[in-house]
């Protein structure tokens, strides 16, 4: 058997594994705000209070660097006096991705205290990993979904989009495939 044939062969064995769901993936990855983004018109504590967020999701934060900034801090009083004086971390990118490595409560706030007066502040609860299989996912606002992944063992408001990489292989081994000829 020739070369091409057994990566043709171990190509299409992986993308068999992959969508029977043998490949486990236990990461939300949840789009802040939704396809508004960090924005006062996304009503971010409404946003998060319809989400579930667990250990190995990450949340991403999409904003005008020129024109924001989000700070995390390290207590509730903090956040709630929304005292940006003296954060833990800064995010300044304007596209800014947050692994949730642990269970606990995070802080996000804009670096601008009259912004998070405004509303312009997130506080994640972040659960134990989730007991179930699934694929990376992209979280944005309701209704953006094209397609669901495995439910969560728990109930959730998270929209699950099955992984945009698996469509992406599948499609590479199909041009493959054709001018193959086969």
């Amino acid at each position: 058997m020739g070369g091409n044939s057994k990566l043709l062969i171990a190509m299409i064995v992986f993308s068999v594994a992959i969508g029977r769901g043998q490949w486990v993936g236990a990461q939300i990855h949840h789009v802040v705000g939704g396809d508004r983004g960090w924005d006062p018109s996304s009503d971010i504590p409404f946003w998060a209070s319809t989400r579930i967020f667990s250990v190995g999701d990450k949340i991403w934060f999409t904003y005008s660097a020129a024109q924001e900034n989000i700070v995390e801090l390290k207590s509730k009083e903090e956040y709630e006096a929304c005292d940006v004086s003296n954060p833990i971390k800064m995010y300044t990118n304007g596209l800014d991705n947050v692994p949730l490595e642990e269970e606990g409560i995070r802080y996000f706030a804009s670096g601008k205290p009259e912004s998070c007066k405004n509303g312009l502040r997130l506080h994640v609860e972040v659960q134990p990993q989730a007991k179930h299989h699934h694929i990376s996912a992209v979280v944005t606002s309701e209704g953006s979904a094209g397609a669901t992944a495995d439910a969560p063992a728990s109930p959730s408001a998270s929209t699950r989009i099955s992984g945009l990489s698996y469509l992406l292989f599948v499609g590479i081994l199909l041009c493959h495939l054709i001018n193959q000829g086969l």
